[in-house]
């Protein structure tokens, strides 16, 4: 027995000014009888859009924040590179629907082995990549094997749990897990799992080749991004001809440039207290939801004061996270606790581990012995970092602290310092990649910096074991995180979209990599 479900254009935005990390939980798959279904027929070209209404030649200009330094994320940490071309340049075998649920992409459908090791794909016959070259199921184990072998970035070991791909046929492939993972599958669904060109890797930074519905059309450097229409794609086509990606460094730049029409969408809104003069125009829409965005005051757990627990305890007693959230977010978003938001299935609310107690953190300040540490807290230059830097470092300084904020400029001089060289004791990022507790904790060689073998072998528990188990162990894999103060987690970032009135299909929640412009249309 298989699932039939129709290919729609899945309308998943991730937040725009958001960077890194990808993840180590999962999404199960069902494992009941010799072959579990797993996916069904995708609706193929039909000449129409998802939504109904035909393809256009309307134009559609987004604003965002955070510009891609290259357009290869093989090789380029960071969110804004995917941000752009999953889903809609690169197309995966399967995707996230906008319930975040793992939806067919390239694969038509797939089943699963009774010991959830085996994954056969049936794949669509009709995709064709923009070099003109068929999709096959070459290409898809091309695709897996060259995660292993030739990308770079942290988030190829999302692929480590592969032991082989098979080609079974041109529209057939089989992949086999070295042991069972809920994690892979969802895995694919993100950059991990895009589909290559055999013939078309030469030049990813800047000339992608995928099977998407649109192409690269012009990438002016500093300013803006823009994709074309692929005419020869395969599945439904998108409302818009052309869709750019416009970006500012300035949150009110940005907002101006909704306001004298310059774009039409604001991605994400960096200033949440200028709302009102948006909410109180009919000639716009807002939408609030949720992201996957952990805004993280990160700790270098393996060197200088940090590496001390109880600072790293004495901080979080520090903070009041609710003021913080008030103060630089105009108090919209999401207090957590851990690395885990309220959209995953063994989310928590933990926030109760470290009430906020200054005379507590006072204490385990004097007791931890590094209180006359400066501690340097460095930070990139984008809006919700430096306007929570500022209110960070204020109430650190009311229990004591002495504190030296640096902003640095993002995205060069930021990954280079902390996420590469670790040079710092503590920053704010958001990570915005979905389920992505196990990549940014799970590494002792990532820019956190952390080890803890009891944490990584409940992570190990959680991928391989049944889906309650899965959900039991991430539970107490976060709970053992935050107790042990490996970050400070100062709230999950709203999804907050102001746009044109008459535009439509734009998501409530951010769960994807993806700010996938497929499904959007004009009324």
């Amino acid at each position: 027995m298989r699932h039939h479900i129709k290919k729609t254009a899945l309308v998943v935005a991730a937040a725009a000014s958001l960077v890194l990390a990808s993840c180590s939980a999962g999404s199960s798959t069902s494992g009941g009888g010799d072959e579990s279904p797993g996916g069904g027929a995708t609706g193929g070209a039909t000449g129409g859009t998802a939504g109904g209404q035909e393809a256009s030649n309307a134009s559609l200009s987004i604003g965002l924040v955070a510009e891609p330094a290259n357009l290869d994320f093989t090789k380029t940490d960071g969110a804004a590179i995917p941000q752009v071309l999953l889903y809609n340049v690169y197309e995966g075998l399967v995707q996230l629907d906008q319930k975040g649920d793992i939806a067919p992409g390239l694969a038509t459908s797939w089943t699963v082995s009774k010991d959830r090791k085996t994954y056969t794909f049936n794949l669509t016959k009709d995709a064709k990549f923009t070099n003109g070259k068929p999709f096959t199921a070459a290409d898809a184990k091309f695709s897996i094997d060259r995660v292993k072998k030739d990308w770079t970035i942290s988030l190829k070991s999302a692929m480590d749990v592969v032991d082989h791909a098979k080609v079974v046929s041109p529209t057939k492939l089989q992949v086999v897990l070295s042991h069972p993972s809920n994690d892979w599958l969802y895995r694919m669904t993100t950059r991990v799992g895009a589909m290559f060109s055999r013939t078309g890797v030469d030049h990813l930074a800047t000339k992608p080749i995928g099977t998407g519905p649109y192409k690269l059309g012009k990438w002016t450097r500093g300013d803006s991004i823009s994709l074309l229409r692929n005419n020869s794609y395969w599945g439904d086509k998108p409302y818009y001809k052309t869709v750019t990606f416009k970006y500012f460094k300035d949150p009110t730049a940005l907002n101006n440039a909704l306001l004298t029409g310059t774009i039409n969408v604001i991605g994400t809104v960096q200033t949440p207290e200028s709302l009102g003069q948006f909410e109180n125009n009919n000639k716009y829409q807002v939408i609030e939801g949720t992201t996957n965005g952990e805004v993280v005051l990160s700790f270098n757990n393996g060197s200088g004061p940090m590496k001390n627990k109880k600072m790293r305890q004495a901080v979080r007693y520090a903070i009041d996270h609710k003021a913080l959230l008030d103060t630089c977010w105009a108090g919209r978003g999401t207090l957590i606790g851990s690395m885990v938001p309220p959209t995953d299935p063994w989310y928590e609310d933990l926030t109760g581990l470290y009430p906020h107690d200054v005379a507590k953190a006072k204490t385990l300040l004097k007791e931890s012995g590094e209180a006359n540490e400066t501690l340097r807290l460095r930070i990139p230059t984008l809006p919700y970092a430096v306007s929570c830097g500022t209110v960070v470092k204020s109430q650190l300084e009311q229990a004591g602290f002495k504190v030296k904020l640096d902003q640095l400029e993002f995205p060069a001089a930021w990954l280079s310092t902390v996420f590469t060289n670790a040079d710092y004791d503590m920053s704010i990022i958001a990570h915005v990649e979905p389920r992505d507790m196990g990549a940014v904790f799970g590494d002792p060689k990532y820019y956190t910096r952390y080890t803890n073998p009891a944490f990584s072998n409940l992570l190990k528990q959680a991928d391989e074991g049944t889906e309650q188990e899965q959900v039991t162990d991430m539970k107490k894999a976060a709970k053992m995180l935050s107790q042990d103060a490996a970050a400070d987690w100062l709230f999950v970032l709203p999804n907050i979209i102001v746009a044109d009135k008459g535009i439509t299909g734009l998501p409530k929640n951010a769960i994807s990599e993806s700010f996938d412009v497929t499904g959007l249309a004009g009324s």
